[in-house]
């Protein structure tokens, strides 16, 4: 996979150093152009009645045009093959293990109360969203964190976005060039509210009267200017005066009114243009799998053109960003009425794409979510699609944490089949880990995403978690209060669903051993008679007796081996309980207890 990544970012560099070299020579080409012009033009106007510098004028004049227009195009396709590294230079950063230097991490998304967000590091540093992430617009963003946090599909609909997040993955060149134009439309901020303007129906102005005046005004003006100007007409200088007089009034009394309506879209038009573009890449694709069809046919098919729109839009928002400049916004305004007729264009664009404008959004923002699903496929060296069964279990092979490096990874088998299992282990041994593991790829077979395993089938899960519990100074919990309510949290879920599946670090670790072992107990009971599925991990190996008492209880426990006074752990879970210990050896190691002891 890595040898991908590098061989595209080789041919990019290459495309990019040439286009360089062109560019470069298309740009001293233009200065040379413009100096043969104005030669030409100075001769044209000092030496009248010679065709030849007239003539030769007109021809330096297109040919400098059509050398903007190439280096315009080669400036480009430099812009396009450096995007192209970057993107490629990400996803080796991410096989590499450098992917927590990324900046975007979901922050906004970190709640605390969430049933596993943050157990399972699904947003924030170093979380599952920082390292999948390749969204670069609102909605994707929005929808890739929908998708990690609440998914809801059916099973039905996971195998449909399988196919989907399948197809993706398997397209390099497509997923490169389609984040490349994502990237283009990246603004800031938050575009909902954007687009819930393009879907308000109220018309800038609502007389129609009053439109084609404001339309027609400027160019009766520009004809009775011209008549008295190019045919010295002095009847008509007084006219031409009176109406740029009261077009100059109608603009300054409109101006706040015009302003207001053109504020959302005035910074936007490369962005908007952007999006023309992706648009187009993704109804041009030959898409098999529904899902991504349906994205087709949503941006599109309906008889609504996107491509259409945003086109337009971009037209308006290119004539709207001109007003930037101070010398054109005091020249078109009184002279075009400018403002008016941007204002007059945005609301028929709206009246006519308006409406179709957040479904559009969306449907993109579904096609990043799961272009980010289909990254794993991508950078893990082992993945596969879940399967999904009306049983209820989770069973695994060769499972392992995506978060962690395809040479450090270390897999592990499941097998959950109505079972609570009491996962016992000294400390730093992989209980937590493993726990950690099993719940982020739940998560990503609940999104319809591939997983880090060989093989996986489960069935529809509720996760619920309680591991990284804090106490809370502001509120005045402590620790241990705090983790009595993430398990009552997990009690609440499990009497309402069947499904629920729950994940318990080191229980009740906020309290002495007798009370601890004694709760613990009583939570196991409670939640075995509730029939749910779950892992419990534990340093309290008299805990693990719970095999003999509960029928549907089975132990497994992580070990510790010793060579040459040093400690070696394996990371792999066997069955049983543990029967090794190292708190000692890792207080003499660290200085606390002597050697001896």
């Amino acid at each position: 996979m890595k040898d991908f990544y590098e061989a595209a970012i080789r041919t990019n560099e290459e495309i990019s150093a040439k286009n360089k070299r062109w560019s470069d020579l298309a740009g001293y080409a233009k200065l040379i152009l413009f100096v043969l012009f104005l030669t030409a033009t100075y001769y044209t106007v000092t030496k009248p009645g010679n065709i030849v510098y007239p003539a030769a004028a007109l021809i330096l004049f297109l040919i400098q045009a059509a050398a903007w227009i190439l280096h315009a195009h080669l400036n480009g396709m430099i812009d396009h093959a450096e995007g192209m590294i970057e993107i490629n230079q990400r996803y080796i950063m991410r096989i590499n293990g450098n992917w927590p230097e990324f900046t975007d991490i979901g922050e906004e998304f970190l709640d605390p109360e969430h049933n596993y967000s943050s157990d399972l590091d699904i947003v924030g540093r170093k979380s599952l969203f920082q390292f999948l992430n390749i969204t670069h617009t609102w909605y994707g963003r929005q929808a890739f964190a929908e998708d990690l946090l609440h998914s809801h599909y059916s099973a039905e609909e996971i195998g449909r976005r399988q196919e989907s997040i399948r197809e993706l993955s398997e397209n390099a060149g497509l997923m490169g060039e389609l984040e490349y134009r994502f990237e283009q439309s990246q603004s800031s901020g938050d575009l909902s509210a954007l687009v819930k303007t393009f879907h308000n129906p109220r018309a800038f102005i609502s007389s129609r009267v009053m439109c084609l005046v404001l339309t027609y005004l400027p160019l009766l003006t520009i004809i009775i200017a011209g008549i008295a100007v190019i045919f010295r007409r002095e009847t008509f200088y007084q006219p031409a005066i009176i109406l740029l007089i009261i077009q100059t009034i109608l603009w300054l009394v409109g101006s706040a009114a015009t302003n207001n309506y053109l504020r959302g879209i005035t910074s936007l038009a490369a962005k908007f243009r952007a999006y023309h573009d992706v648009i187009g890449l993704v109804i041009a694709a030959d898409f098999k799998s529904d899902e991504l069809r349906q994205i087709q046919t949503a941006l599109g098919g309906s008889g609504i053109s996107a491509v259409q729109a945003f086109r337009q839009l971009a037209k308006i928002a290119e004539k709207v960003s001109m007003r930037g400049n101070v010398f054109l916004y005091f020249t078109l305004n009184p002279l075009l009425l400018w403002d008016y007729e941007c204002a007059i264009q945005f609301s028929a664009w709206k009246d006519s794409y308006g409406p179709y404008c957040e479904d559009w959004f969306k449907a993109l923002g579904r096609l990043e979510s799961m272009m980010c699903f289909a990254v794993l496929n991508r950078v893990c060296d082992h993945t596969c699609f879940p399967e999904f069964s009306a049983s209820r279990n989770a069973v695994a092979s060769q499972l392992g944490h995506p978060l962690i490096g395809n040479l450090e990874r270390v897999t592990n088998e499941l097998h959950l089949q109505d079972q609570i299992l009491i996962i016992s282990g000294s400390n730093m041994s992989g209980k937590t880990t493993y726990l950690r593991t099993v719940g982020v790829n739940i998560v990503l077979a609940r999104a319809g995403a591939p997983v880090c395993a060989k093989s996986m089938c489960c069935c529809d899960l509720h996760l619920v978690t309680s591991m990284r519990v804090a106490d809370d100074l502001n509120e005045g919990i402590s620790t241990f209060y705090a983790e009595l309510k993430r398990i009552k949290m997990i009690l609440d879920s499990a009497k309402k669903n069947p499904n629920t599946l729950f994940m318990i670090d080191e229980i009740f670790r906020g309290t002495n051993s007798v009370d601890r072992l004694a709760g613990a107990k009583t939570v196991i009971a409670k939640l075995s008679q509730l029939g749910v599925m779950g892992m419990i991990t534990t340093h309290d190996l008299e805990l693990c007796e719970l095999q003999q008492e509960v029928a549907n209880v089975q132990n497994y426990s992580f070990a510790e081996h010793y060579e040459d006074g040093k400690i070696h752990f394996d990371y792999k879970m066997r069955a049983g309980k543990s029967k090794t210990t190292n708190a000692k050896h890792l207080m003499a190691l660290v200085g606390i207890l002597d050697n001896d002891h």
